[in-house]
């Protein structure tokens, strides 16, 4: 039997990050509507010239989920296939995908399809993926990796700061005056995903050195994280990244940190600086 780990492009992977001998790995982009052009969130999207639209266009950008016919296109590819999508309250891209596999399983009722909502963005998907990856290596029974990934899927955590906030105000999410006080100030707000995949204010900080202590403190506080992995994916900001990673290394005892930078998707959403805790 042959397996198919698929994943949206807010997960921040590239193809090559996940090779198995056991698996194929499919990436489906979503697009991105910037001054009316349209950006396909692939491995040749730049991400400069993107944040360069967005904060040149004076209206309102916006996201395109993928088409249930390009996720039912990576089904057929494998007998079974694990998808693991952003947020469902945060895009219609899960739905995308269960209406994909209805397609599929119509025609070709022997396969088996397990859609996974990441209940965030960013790389809670990639840390699914993974697992699903050592699973699958493992010999796992299909029903056996959907349930174990279902288990994985719910105890993971996203923390994230912004401290560009252009593109909220321009899609009307937060006043003009307020985010130019926040920006003038130095003021970085921090903030995570509810166990519903919705986002949640937690807190703000003014600097980067204390932004990056409140997000250590949030992760100590939220779950258990001896031995367990983290990865961080920043947007156009290595130099912050290593920081906040040199820094989680010192305080939490986790097993890894793995740095990714945004691509499409994430970058939309997190601006020129962000960055995005997943563990």
């Amino acid at each position: 039997m042959t397996w198919n780990i698929v994943c949206d492009s807010s997960c921040d992977l590239r193809i090559s990050d996940l090779v198995s001998d056991a698996a194929r790995f499919d990436i489906i982009p979503l697009k991105l509507l910037v001054g009316g052009e349209e950006y396909v969130d692939d491995g040749s999207l730049s991400i400069p010239k993107l944040l360069q639209a967005m904060e040149g266009s004076k209206d309102a950008s916006s996201t395109a989920c993928p088409s249930p016919d390009a996720f039912a296109q990576s089904f057929l590819q494998a007998d079974y296939s694990i998808c693991i999508t952003i947020s469902s309250q945060l895009s219609g891209t899960y739905n995308a995908a269960m209406t994909a596999r209805g397609m599929v399983l119509e025609a070709h009722p022997e396969k088996k399809i397990c859609i996974i909502d990441s209940k965030a963005a960013g790389t809670v998907s990639a840390l699914i993926a993974f697992r699903a990856k050592e699973l699958i290596e493992a010999g796992g029974g299909f029903e056996d990796v959907a349930r174990a990934l279902r288990e994985y899927a719910a105890s993971l955590r996203i923390t994230f700061t912004l401290c560009n906030f252009s593109n909220l105000i321009k899609a009307g999410r937060m006043k003009s005056f307020v985010g130019s006080v926040l920006t003038n100030l130095g003021i970085h707000v921090i903030a995570d995903n509810t166990p519903q995949g919705t986002i949640h204010i937690a807190g703000k900080a003014r600097g980067e050195a204390k932004t990056y202590k409140s997000i250590v403190k949030m992760m100590a506080e939220n779950k258990s994280l001896d031995g367990l992995p983290v990865t961080i994916s920043h947007c156009e900001n290595l130099s912050g990244a290593m920081k906040l990673k040199q820094l989680i290394l010192q305080e939490l005892p986790v097993s890894s940190v793995t740095l990714y930078s945004c691509k499409g998707l994430c970058s939309f959403y997190a601006m020129e600086k962000g960055i995005l805790v997943a563990y």
